[in-house]
């Protein structure tokens, strides 16, 4: 694979992110860390339409063409660099779900990546003092991958990330590397 063509690659400029792919990969390496990604572009919209549900991806807003290429492409970059999470893990929506098998093969669904962008503020503290504990456990040399959505990022992190957008964040709660794969 060209490194062109590796959309993951695309850093954005933050004064910590990795400054090359060959960073980023080592970064990862390093473990105790977690790669949280925004599920890959979708069809237009924004939350889901009134009465979606949970079990009929055809009630939810879901991956577009191009985000589920670029679901691929991210797999395609992980395999390329020898990069195996110890787990993927998802928000039980379908465009989650979907981002994860298309990059990775497999994920297992966990409740505290849910959507809370219509929750109660209890359940969204719940959720993310979850993924804040969760986080803390992350040993060394090892990484997960989390799919999820904006909210869950944003309350874990303060960051805002685009759709197909993904944060390598450390045990310590600190985003060290920021990259695109849409």
């Amino acid at each position: 694979m060209r490194r062109r063509d590796l959309a993951f690659l695309a850093l954005a400029p933050l004064p910590f992110a990795c400054a090359r792919a060959d960073a980023l990969a080592d970064r990862l390496r390093l473990g105790a860390c977690v790669v949280l990604l925004r599920h890959g572009r979708t069809t237009p919209g924004v939350g889901d339409p009134p009465g979606f549900r949970l079990d009929a991806c055809s009630t939810q807003r879901n991956l577009s063409d191009e985000g589920r290429a670029a679901s691929q492409r991210l797999g395609a970059w992980f395999k390329a660099a020898g990069l195996a999470p110890r787990a993927v893990r998802t928000s039980a929506w379908c465009r989650c779900r979907d981002t994860a098998d298309l990059a990775f093969g497999t994920h297992t669904v966990w409740a505290p990546l849910n959507s809370t962008f219509q929750g109660a503020t209890a359940e969204a503290t719940t959720a993310t003092a979850a993924l804040r504990s969760a986080l803390t456990a992350m040993p060394a040399g090892a990484f997960e991958v989390w799919v999820t959505h904006q909210v869950n990022i944003t309350a874990l992190t303060g960051e805002v990330p685009s759709m197909g957008e993904g944060l390598i964040v450390d045990a310590g709660g600190q985003v060290r590397g920021r990259s695109s794969f849409s």
